[in-house]
């Protein structure tokens, strides 16, 4: 059975808190964060292709990634790594360029459930209510069950 995504946008405050399971031990799905070349194959809807011109997955570190849409149109995103503790924890901030100023700060654990499965927590706390709720609307949760479904593929592949 597939592990569906849990998205809690609670009304009224710029956050939002998601919870996914994956089928694969902890190390891997973290490793699937913190490769570059496989966060390339899966982060983001179905039909994009993704750069990543800049990826230094240390505290204090930056990135910056470029999605692109079958018809050409760039998707920039940015942001630095706070907190990287392997197999545990991310911080890290998010940057869409076409909403500059509306800086999310986010929260991923990693979660060891035992016989090679894997939940991830996330939150992401946004600047403004409206900020969290333009992220929302612009799609965020397709793109995210998107990514999610080819991250499970890439898992399962090994």
């Amino acid at each position: 059975m597939a592990n569906s995504l849990s998205l809690d946008v609670p009304a009224g405050v710029p956050w939002l808190d998601f919870t996914r399971d994956f089928d694969a031990p902890v190390h891997a799905v973290f490793d699937a964060h913190a490769d570059p070349e496989k966060v390339r194959r899966w982060l983001g809807p179905t039909g994009y292709e993704m750069d990543v011109p800049q990826w230094d997955f240390v505290e204090g570190g930056g990135y910056r990634y470029v999605h692109r849409d079958p018809a050409g149109q760039e998707f920039g995103f940015r942001g630095y790594f706070h907190s990287v503790r392997p197999d545990e924890l991310i911080v890290q901030t998010f940057e869409f360029d076409g909403m500059p100023d509306e800086v999310a700060l986010e929260f991923m654990h990693f979660e060891d459930l035992g016989d090679g499965r894997t939940r991830l927590h996330g939150r992401s706390i946004g600047r403004t209510v409206e900020g969290r709720d333009a992220m929302v609307e612009s799609g965020m949760e397709s793109g995210m069950v998107e990514g999610y479904a080819k991250l499970d593929a890439i898992l399962a592949a090994g």
